[in-house]
């Protein structure tokens, strides 16, 4: 008899093991998001309901309890569509002209006294419009970079932490309407399901699926904290870092960080597919990826016995920025690090393409000023006006190169 509940004991075991649910890949939470199916997941559609709905099951899946509100993983918020990212956001009763967003949260709860928030949006531009750098007839814009990516990392990064931190509690959020504006993390913050005053960091992940050959991660908010670079430093293995001190930029993190809680922004570079049909899932570079979610492990892992992290205010980098009436028609590589502005895009039928301006050139004078980096290529151009005529001289490949542009 006692042979024969052994074997039971042994077989139940065995059963209860091979239930266990296997958990999807990176590959897989991006080739869902970014299918043509959903159609671009832009804000308030049905195509970003069922997007939702997916990221709901998958954080069920892995025993997260819900934490959108009302017992269920979605925070709802609607809102009249403007555009003008210096406009206050007017959240407003469901009517007419409004559109409703939906944010996605999960908590998991080890009982302790400060919590991490791990956040990504999954929203994107649907067929194109208003955002849209492409200027084709309406398409599909998949958003397999901005931000399939950053989801999938960070499911993949909520999988791995709840069985690894014992002293930190967990919130997982996707936001609706970053692309209008930051929309669905700044609701949060105003409307938060958890107590803001326990969150001791924010981890966003926006565009972390173009991982380049030498390992380039930018990460931006290094500032908000004064254990931020020392942490990153100690865990790094193998990235090449570009650390950015301030704690506002165009996405989630700066709604935290506005609310007094260190948070941190990473970021694998802007690209040509950035903001056009072209973003698709297999151009994204998913052992890189798998890279990051191993660092970003270990961070919070080392962070997780320690106390509640300490905010510091940073300067606002996007106060300075000059203000300029004309554009090259080029895509910066924001994670160069060397002198003058490198171009990692040239936009169709722009002066820098009339100009015979490439991919790789690296600006070094705009008129009679001298480039440096970002800030000193924008002021330069700052200082022309539409239908005015310059020289710009390019570093290409060691060769220094002077052509003259319109612009």
């Amino acid at each position: 008899m006692k042979k024969i509940v052994g074997f039971c004991v042994l077989v139940l075991f065995l059963v209860c093991c091979k239930t266990t649910v296997e958990q999807p890949s990176l590959k897989e939470d991006v080739a869902f998001l970014a299918s043509d199916a959903l159609k671009g997941r832009a804000t308030g559609s049905t195509d970003e309901i069922e997007a939702a709905t997916y990221l709901a099951k998958r954080l069920e899946s892995m025993g997260y309890d819900s934490k959108g509100g009302a017992g269920t993983y979605f925070q709802t918020f609607t809102f009249k569509n403007k555009r003008d990212p210096h406009q206050e956001i007017q959240y407003v009763s469901a009517g007419d002209s409004t559109i409703t967003g939906t944010n996605v949260m999960g908590f998991w709860d080890n009982k302790a006294e400060k919590t991490i928030v791990l956040g990504a949006h999954y929203d994107h531009l649907g067929m194109g419009g208003e955002g849209s750098l492409y200027r084709g007839e309406p398409e599909i814009h998949n958003g397999a970079d901005d931000n399939a990516s950053g989801v999938a990392a960070i499911l993949k990064l909520a999988h791995h932490l709840k069985d690894s931190l014992t002293a930190t509690n967990i919130m997982v959020q996707f936001y609706s309407g970053e692309e209008l504006g930051l929309l669905g993390s700044n609701y949060f913050c105003k409307n938060p399901t958890i107590d803001l005053e326990k969150v001791s960091y924010m981890i966003n992940l926006d565009m972390v699926g173009r991982l380049r050959e030498d390992k380039t991660l930018s990460i931006s908010g290094v500032g908000t904290s004064p254990i931020w670079k020392q942490t990153l430093n100690a865990n790094n293995n193998g990235f090449k870092l570009v650390l950015n001190e301030s704690g506002v930029g165009p996405s989630d993190h700066t709604s935290f960080y506005l609310q007094d809680i260190p948070a941190l922004h990473f970021f694998t570079g802007q690209h040509e597919d950035y903001h056009r049909p072209t973003d698709d899932a297999d151009k994204l570079n998913y052992d890189g990826m798998e890279q990051l979610v191993a660092y970003l492990t270990s961070v919070c892992m080392d962070l997780d016995k320690g106390s509640k992290l300490m905010f510091k205010t940073t300067k606002n980098e996007s106060e300075e920025v000059p203000r300029f009436k004309v554009g090259l028609g080029v895509i910066p590589d924001y994670l160069f690090d060397g002198k003058g502005m490198r171009i990692d895009g040239i936009s169709e039928d722009k002066p820098a393409q009339k100009a015979g301006l490439q991919k790789g050139d690296v600006v070094i004078q705009l008129g009679d000023s001298t480039v440096t980096d970002m800030m000193s290529y924008m002021r330069a151009l700052s200082s022309f006006e539409k239908g005015d005529a310059t020289k710009v001289v390019i570093d290409r490949n060691g060769e220094k190169i002077e052509v003259e542009i319109q612009f």
